[in-house]
C-alpha cells in the first residue's frame, strides 16, 4: 500500500494531474441568522460577487444549450413561485431577502435554485432543438456513509464529491444557517440556493445526486427547497418523511445519514422512490439508479445518463474499504480523501477535472469534496478537487446548535 497522503499531499492516483498553485484555495464562509428575510439579506450582502458571477455563467450556459435570454429563463423559473411559497413561504422569505441583499431580482433568486428543474424539465427538453439526443448528464456526485464495521476508529462518516459546471467554481461557498428553534445548517452550496448538500447540529448529513430521465408535466419542487427542508428537520424519521410525502420536481437522489450510526438512501423521482441500506456499515451512490429503475424509465429503455458513475461507485466502495483498518480520525480522513481522489477513466472519474475535449462552458470538475464527522461535529471541506488540495476544517462545530447535546440519543444499548 503506498504512503498515507498527508493533508497538503498531492493524493498519488492513477493518472493523477500534478498539484497545482490553487491548492491553499479554501471556501468562503459565511454565517447568517434572524429571521428569515434578514437571513436572507445577510447571506446576499455576503454573496453579492458570487451570486451575480453565478447569473453571468448561467445566462451563457442556458443561452448555449437552449438558446434562452435570461428573461426567458426566469420566466420558465416562476412557475415554481407559487408552489414553493405554499409549501414554504419563510423559503419564499429569505430568497427575497437574497435578492435585496444582493441588489438583483427575486426570479434571479428563484432561478438560481431552480436551475436544475430548469435544465431537467420534460418541457424543456420539447423545445426545438432539444431533446433526449442532447439531454445533459445528471448533476454528478458520489455519495458515501461509513460507520460500524466500515469505521475503523468507530466514528460515523458521510461526504461525497460534488462534480458539477467549472463555471460555478468560485460561486460555491460555506453557509452556517442559525434559525431556532430549528436545528443550525451547515451547507455547501452556490451563492444564492437555500439548500443543496450538508448536515445539521441534531446529527443528521444529506448528501444528494442528480439521478436524471424525464417524467411528467406536473409541477413539484425545485430540489433545494426539498433538501433544505429535510435539512430543516430535528430528527431521522421526520427528515426521511419529508422525501416521502415531498413531490419534486425531478428525479434526485438522497443519502441520509445519522450519528446514532445509521443511513439510508432514497432515489426520490415524481413516479416514485427506491430505497437502500448500507452493507456492513458502507453506502455508496452515484448518478444512476442502484435501487431499481423507475417504471416510466424502464418502459422507455432506461439508459445512465451518466455512464462514468457506473465505474465510480465501485471504485469508491474500493477505496472507502481501507477505512476497516482506521485507527483514528486522522488517519479515516487520510483514507477518505484518497479514496475520493481516484482517477481511473480520468477525466470524467471519481475525481473529475474538465475534459479539454468539450467547450469551455460545458467543462465539469469536482466542485467540493465534503466530509462530515457525524460523531465529532467536525465538518471538512475541499475548495475543488481533493486529490491536489487539502481539507479546510470549518470553523464551526456541528453540534454548537439545538439538538446538538454532548451524547446521541437513540442508540441501542
Amino acid at each position: 500500500m503506498a504512503p498515507l497522503p498527508t493533508d497538503s499531499a498531492a493524493v498519488p492516483t492513477d493518472s493523477a494531474p500534478p498539484p497545482t498553485d490553487s491548492a491553499a484555495r479554501v471556501l468562503p464562509v459565511i454565517e447568517i441568522s434572524g429571521s428569515p428575510r434578514e437571513r436572507g439579506r445577510q447571506y446576499g450582502e455576503a454573496v453579492r460577487p458570487q451570486l451575480h458571477a453565478a447569473l453571468g455563467y448561467y445566462e451563457e450556459a442556458f443561452g448555449r444549450s437552449a438558446g434562452l435570454t435570461w428573461d426567458q429563463v426566469t420566466a420558465r423559473a416562476a412557475r415554481w413561485l407559487e408552489p414553493v411559497r405554499a409549501y414554504a413561504p419563510h423559503l419564499v422569505e429569505e430568497m427575497e431577502g437574497i435578492a435585496d441583499g444582493a441588489g438583483t431580482g427575486l426570479l434571479d433568486v428563484l432561478a438560481l435554485n431552480a436551475r436544475g428543474e430548469v435544465i431537467y424539465d420534460k418541457s424543456f427538453a420539447e423545445m426545438a432543438g432539444a431533446g433526449p439526443a442532447d439531454e445533459e448528464p445528471a448533476e454528478g456526485c458520489t455519495s458515501f456513509a461509513a460507520y460500524g464495521p466500515a469505521s475503523g476508529d468507530g466514528h460515523v462518516y458521510a461526504g461525497q464529491n460534488w462534480d458539477w459546471r467549472a463555471g460555478v467554481s468560485d460561486t460555491v461557498v460555506m453557509i452556517r444557517i442559525v434559525q431556532p428553534p430549528k436545528p443550525t445548517l451547515i451547507m455547501q452550496v452556490e451563492a444564492g440556493q437555500i439548500g443543496r448538500q450538508g448536515a445539521n447540529s441534531a446529527g443528521i448529513a444529506f448528501n444528494a445526486n442528480g439521478l436524471g430521465g424525464r417524467f411528467d408535466d406536473r409541477i413539484g419542487l425545485p430540489q433545494t427547497v426539498v433538501r433544505r427542508t429535510v435539512l430543516d428537520q430535528d430528527n431521522i424519521a421526520d427528515a426521511l418523511d419529508v422525501l416521502c410525502r415531498t413531490r419534486a420536481h425531478i428525479a434526485s437522489n438522497a443519502l441520509l445519514t445519522c450519528r446514532e450510526g445509521f443511513a439510508i438512501d432514497l432515489e426520490t423521482t415524481p413516479a416514485g422512490h427506491g430505497w437502500m441500506y448500507p452493507t456492513d456499515g458502507l453506502l455508496v451512490h452515484g448518478n444512476h439508479y442502484q435501487a431499481g429503475i423507475p417504471a416510466p424509465l424502464a418502459a422507455a429503455g432506461y439508459r445512465p445518463m451518466s455512464s462514468d458513475s457506473l465505474v465510480r461507485v465501485p471504485r469508491a466502495e474500493q477505496g472507502l474499504a481501507a477505512l476497516r483498518h482506521s485507527t483514528g480520525p486522522e488517519e479515516s480522513r487520510k483514507l477518505i480523501r484518497r479514496a475520493m481522489s481516484d482517477h481511473l477513466g480520468h477525466p470524467e472519474s471519481l475525481c473529475t477535472h474538465p475534459d479539454p475535449r468539450r467547450p469551455a462552458v460545458e467543462h465539469w470538475t469536482t466542485l467540493v469534496s465534503s466530509l462530515a464527522d457525524l460523531t465529532t461535529g467536525d465538518y471538512h471541506v475541499t475548495a475543488g478537487t481533493p486529490c491536489d488540495r487539502a481539507y479546510q476544517h470549518l470553523p464551526w462545530n456541528l453540534y454548537d446548535g439545538p439538538h446538538g447535546g454532548p451524547e446521541p440519543t437513540g442508540t441501542q444499548p
